[in-house]
């Protein structure tokens, strides 16, 4: 399995492919992130590129989309899907499932958009009767290609604690792991097929009580490749030994697993010799990752995309280029802590304070904030060094998130940090230091210093989305909500940069860890 060398392609050059060959070339998580980003990778143009060009040479591809087609910049922000899901028509995308982020703006918009697309819709484990989206999905499609039936099955994440309550109400889900064995085994036993597929949302990375990809892999019996999205992981073939790509089943045999990161800086390709189906395994099925970037000169770029995306981009361009501040450094989220997780948690803290300190003129009893946690999947790009404008805040911050205020008890805090830490940390203002094992196992909370204590209550600033108990940390749902303001997150942000400007000050983060896990030694 060795990385496919796209450059080959652009030049004309022809790769011999077997007659019977069939090629998937699969996404995830590309999070509206439509053009390429300051390094000249991902773009929707490029992808739609390199499509094209696997196609001239290919006579059986099947572009397949494992979710979270949207939710990650301003053309979501701004358009709702206006973008995106046309987008995946003009890309051809054969099959596509749900992410968690389609949900973002409710069932109702999630099935006017899904209306949209002509592609084989799939999810096996999500019922929707009786809501909007009521049959709009089927549990599998099956594909002819080259004389062989290709079954792929559609499989989601338990959308508790990961998807606002509000947002899938009505729908029910099914365990992931009875559903895709279930599906499979209809597929090879009562279908035929001779290769199948479950294109999946539900990750390949522990970090809750959740299933995953190799979970799944390692479950199942007639599931030959896992498609899959949700955490991020960029599945190299080059390097097995991070993420392996091969995973024996229930009974020996071995599922390839691949997954492209996010933002659609890669585009996957496997290559399966549909002659060779009963003497291979899907560990000799050669998956390569095809890495996106702006090398195309811009004459060979979709026209009819470029005319279709102008409009939204102009649009774009006159609303959010206004400069609020400077940053005199790269602002990066490398991870779960770090400077960026810090700089906002600790604009939650000022921001908390200040209101709180508002509200104490008209009743002295309010409290002051103790401490401020914020999600680092709220932090959806970066704020490179120098001018910051408002599109730079709105990209960073795109969510409909709304700053609460509550109270909590200790005991609650102490779970949530629980949590956290085994996640690998979360963004949590000054105040707090959170005390792990090498292995992430808790072992003290400090607030100021002082251990949080179990039964004390405690002030603290939010989002909503948090609040509620989502990203896993359920525990903050225990809480009672004392303010929730109207503007969304991104406005006092920026206003929380405007008046850093106006004070001569640039945007600067603490790098020192919050989330301290101690060393094996």
């Amino acid at each position: 399995m060795k990385k496919f060398i796209i450059t080959a392609i652009i030049a004309g050059a022809a790769l011999g492919a077997a007659a019977r060959d069939l090629v998937i070339l699969h996404t995830n998580d590309t999070h509206s992130l439509i053009l390429p980003d300051a390094d000249g990778r991902g773009g929707v143009l490029q992808r739609k590129a390199i499509i094209d060009s696997v196609k001239r040479v290919n006579k059986d591809v099947l572009i397949v989309d494992a979710g979270d087609k949207v939710q990650g910049s301003l053309y979501f922000k701004f358009f709702k899907g206006d973008v995106e899901y046309p987008l995946q028509e003009m890309l051809g995308v054969d099959i596509s499932i749900l992410g968690n982020h389609e949900f973002d703006n409710g069932l109702q918009a999630l099935a006017d958009k899904e209306r949209i697309l002509k592609s084989d819709r799939l999810s096996a484990n999500y019922d929707f009767t009786g809501t909007p989206a009521e049959g709009l999905f089927k549990p599998y499609s099956i594909k002819n290609v080259g004389g062989k039936k290709v079954g792929f099955i559609g499989i989601n994440i338990d959308p508790e604690s990961i998807i606002a309550g509000a947002n899938y109400e009505g729908m029910r889900f099914r365990n992931v792991i009875e559903t895709a064995n279930e599906t499979a085994a209809f597929l090879k036993d009562k279908k035929k097929c001779d290769l199948v597929v479950a294109v999946t949302h539900i990750g390949y990375e522990k970090s809750n009580d959740k299933t995953t990809d190799p979970e799944l892999a390692k479950a199942s019996k007639d599931i030959d490749i896992i498609i899959g999205g949700h955490s991020h992981t960029l599945i190299d073939p080059d390097h097995p030994e991070k993420y392996p790509s091969v995973v024996e089943n229930s009974e020996g045999r071995p599922v390839l697993i691949v997954q492209t990161g996010k933002s659609g800086k890669y585009i996957g390709q496997i290559r399966v010799d549909l002659d060779r189906l009963k003497t291979s395994t899907p560990a000799d099925y050669d998956y390569s990752l095809i890495e996106v970037t702006d090398r195309f000169p811009k004459e060979s770029l979709d026209k009819k995309i470029m005319t279709f995306l102008d409009p939204f981009t102009d649009s774009l361009k006159t609303v959010t280029g206004d400069v609020i501040g400077y940053a005199s450094e790269d602002l990066i989220n490398h991870g779960r802590t770090g400077a960026f997780p810090n700089w906002v948690a600790d604009f939650g803290s000022w921001y908390g304070n200040m209101l709180l300190d508002s509200l104490r003129r008209s009743d002295p009893t309010v409290p002051e904030l103790d401490f401020a946690i914020m999600n680092v999947g709220g932090i959806r790009n970066p704020i490179l060094q120098g001018p910051v404008t408002v599109g730079n805040i709105m990209n960073t911050f795109p969510f409909s998130n709304h700053f609460v205020i509550m109270r909590i008890k200790g005991k609650d805090i102490i779970d949530v940090m629980r949590v956290a830490a085994k996640k690998g940390g979360e963004a949590v203002s000054s105040e707090l230091k959170v005390v792990s094992d090498a292995d992430g196992n808790l072992e003290r909370v400090l607030l100021n210093l002082k251990a949080v204590e179990p039964d004390k209550t405690y002030t603290v600033g939010t989002i909503d989305y948090v609040a509620w108990g989502n990203d896993d940390l359920r525990s903050m749902a225990n809480g009672e909500w004392i303010f929730c303001d109207i503007p969304e997150l991104s406005e006092r942000i920026m206003r929380y940069v405007r008046e850093l400007d106006g004070l001569g000050l640039p945007l600067m983060a603490d790098p020192n860890p919050r989330f301290i896990r101690k060393s094996e030694d």
